[in-house]
């Protein structure tokens, strides 16, 4: 599934290559964030047109609405959506796991309301394996216990004991049944919170099991920043150089140039597509509010150092003409730019790597940021 291509010889940084049965994705990547098999406000032709490898949507949400039944008439979810580039679920762990009101945890499993409805629902490890075979996507997560920030000892050491019985239960229900159509890879989740002996001994555990590829969880859920790379530093030297690693929910730009400099190859997050409903962009030198004031009278593109369709067309004051009067193309051409600039960010990390220039690159990227951190 991954091959390792080469490490940048002055840093930790790598380039490599996923192969999955709707094609080969290059690493480093970003996953731009299609919850329920939609990229919000985009079309597909939209987030191919600005390179995209792979797509990641959520089981929790695609198992309420539009439910198991039509990703089986549908033939999976790439027919479903008319994507025919790779695909990531998350398993709907850290959904459930948000609902505190709304759940109970059990060792066999987690009971939990719809958010929709208020039905209930009952979620085990084997269960959530038999929906993400039903939607169909490459790579697959399973489930697992993600305690929230902050939390005690106990929380800690019970999500990881939980998590660890659930990857097993998930790992070998998922070797008995493979489905014959479907050419999917499974994913252990690492947890421990911020407790180092916790987060080594998740690793280690999950590692002893073996799996495809490995995640680090846990993470982006309010903890500092500096709590955030603890983590990764705990858990980085038990993954395997053979297998992907992939650091969940991370994040901001600064810290995915930061966590690629650890040795991280994959991310996600909502954020650009989020933010660009809200006017924000993300530009070379940090975040602006195109919706403000002080861009009524500028003609300027977005991120005059960007190329994409947006920057070459369109002005801030224009873009915030539409903004301010609520036109939905506003909202789509700040997100377009926004998965852009995460896209084409990806482009330069692995050139900057393939050159042994990474150090260099990402420090230059990070002070015209105006970010702190440093690789």
């Amino acid at each position: 599934m991954y091959k390792l291509l080469k490490t940048d010889k002055n840093c930790k940084a790598r380039r490599g290559v996923v192969s999955t049965a709707h094609g080969d994705i290059q690493s480093p990547f970003f996953m731009p964030v299609g919850t329920n098999s939609s990229v919000k406000s985009l079309t597909f032709e939209d987030v191919n047109e600005i390179g995209a490898q792979i797509v990641l949507c959520n089981a929790y949400h695609l198992f309420l609405r539009p439910g198991l039944e039509v990703f089986e008439a549908a033939k999976g979810l790439h027919n479903f959506m008319s994507w025919q580039k790779p695909t990531l679920t998350d398993s709907g762990g850290y959904q459930v796991f948000s609902l505190a009101k709304l759940r109970k945890l059990q060792d066999d499993g987690v009971e939990f309301q719809s958010h929709i409805d208020g039905a209930y629902h009952f979620f085990t490890p084997e269960k959530v394996i038999d929906i993400e075979q039903s939607i169909g996507a490459d790579m697959i997560m399973p489930l697992d216990v993600c305690a929230p920030y902050p939390c005690s000892r106990h929380e800690a050491e019970e999500s990881v004991r939980l998590t660890t019985s659930w990857a097993k239960r998930a790992r070998k229900y998922f070797l008995e049944n493979r489905r014959s159509d479907r050419s999917q890879n499974l994913f252990a989740i690492i947890q421990g919170a911020t407790y180092k002996d916790l987060r080594e001994r998740s690793a280690q555990e999950l590692l002893d099991i073996g799996f495809d590829a490995y995640a680090i969880g846990g993470v982006s859920v309010g903890e500092p920043v500096k709590d955030m790379f603890e983590a990764l530093d705990w858990t980085m030297p038990f993954l395997p150089k053979d297998k992907q690693r992939y650091f969940m929910g991370i994040g901001l730009p600064d810290q995915i140039v930061k966590a690629v400099g650890e040795g991280i190859d994959m991310f996600d997050t909502c954020l650009p597509t989020r933010f660009g409903r809200h006017g924000t962009a993300f530009t070379a030198y940090g975040r602006i509010i195109v919706r403000n004031e002080e861009f009524k009278f500028d003609f300027t593109p977005i991120d005059p150092e960007c190329d994409c369709l947006v920057c070459r067309r369109y002005s801030k004051s224009y873009i915030r003409h539409l903004l301010k009067l609520k036109e939905i193309t506003g909202l789509k051409l700040v997100t377009y730019h926004n998965l852009y600039f995460y896209v084409n960010l990806m482009r330069k990390i692995r050139k900057a790597i393939e050159d042994d220039q990474y150090v260099a690159f990402a420090n230059d990227f990070l002070e015209k940021y105006g970010s702190e951190l440093r690789v």
